[in-house]
């Protein structure tokens, strides 16, 4: 296993890597939508947080010499899923066909009281 770290995403804020690469596999641990350049959120709205947890995926992504096509699954983790419509949305501008595997999740807190993560898994 080898850890997977980009100077564009934040750094972890707990013990565990920004991603691992296990047997081709890459796990990108959930993203909060932090401005590595500012070390705050991009924004207070979901459209500003969901774009920048997408970004720092991509950077993590990057990082492992692979871009968002190479993802085959996400989680999303959302303060009020009732924001669902608007990071759908979002989301869309970042994949196309096969899109991959979801699932969406409201929970009641989240690091930093973000108001979204994003975790993923890709593949080489």
């Amino acid at each position: 296993m080898k850890a997977i770290n980009s100077t564009k995403a934040p750094s972890a804020i707990g013990p565990y890597s920004q991603a691992v690469d296990k047997d081709g596999f890459i796990f990108v641990s959930g993203q909060l939508p932090i401005d590595e350049n500012t070390g705050e959120f991009a924004g207070q709205t979901i459209k500003e947080q969901a774009k920048q947890s997408l970004e720092n995926i991509k950077f993590i992504l990057e990082e492992a010499g692979l871009e968002m096509k190479d993802i085959t699954k996400t989680t999303i983790l959302l303060k009020d899923l009732e924001d669902f419509v608007v990071v759908n949305e979002i989301y869309g501008s970042y994949f196309s066909e096969p899109f991959p595997a979801r699932a969406t999740y409201e929970v009641s807190r989240l690091p930093k009281d973000a108001l979204i993560e994003i975790e993923a898994i890709a593949k080489r």
